[in-house]
C-alpha cells in the first residue's frame, strides 16, 4: 500500500467512523460514554449468586441510564462522547497545529493519554 493511499484511508477513517459508531448507538438511544459506561459496569460482577447480580445489573442500568439520551446526565454524556472518546479514538491532542508543531511529538500527550482508566479507548496500558 502507497503512503498516499495510507494516509488518505487514515484521513477517512478519522473522519466518517466516529460518525457511523454514534449514529449506530443514537438508534438505541445510548452514546458511547453510555456504553462504554455500560461495558466497563458489567465487568464488575461481585458474587456468583444470581440475587445479587440481578440486583447490581439493576443499579448499573440505573446509573449507565443517566448517561443515555433523555437521561438526567444526557448532556454531558453527549459532550463526552463527541469531545472526548471521538478524540481519544483518533489520538487527537486538542493542540492546534501549530502548538502540536512548537510542543514536538514527545512533548504531546492525547486526549487519550490524559483520561485516567483510558486504556479501553486507546487499547494501550
Amino acid at each position: 500500500m502507497t503512503d498516499w493511499t495510507k494516509k488518505k484511508y487514515d484521513e477517512y477513517y478519522n473522519a466518517y467512523v466516529p460518525w457511523l459508531e454514534d449514529k449506530y448507538l443514537a438508534w438505541f438511544g445510548e452514546n458511547k460514554t453510555s456504553y462504554a459506561t455500560k461495558e466497563q459496569l458489567d465487568k464488575t460482577k461481585i458474587t456468583g449468586d444470581k440475587n445479587v447480580d440481578a440486583i447490581q445489573e439493576g443499579v448499573n442500568t440505573g446509573v449507565t441510564g443517566q448517561f443515555k439520551e433523555g437521561g438526567l446526565l444526557g448532556g454531558v454524556g453527549d459532550l463526552v462522547s463527541k469531545e472526548g472518546v471521538n478524540r481519544a479514538e483518533r489520538g487527537d491532542t486538542g493542540l492546534g497545529e501549530k502548538q502540536a508543531i512548537e510542543k514536538g511529538k514527545e512533548e504531546q500527550k492525547g486526549w487519550g493519554a490524559s483520561i485516567p482508566g483510558s486504556s479501553w479507548v486507546t487499547g494501550k496500558k
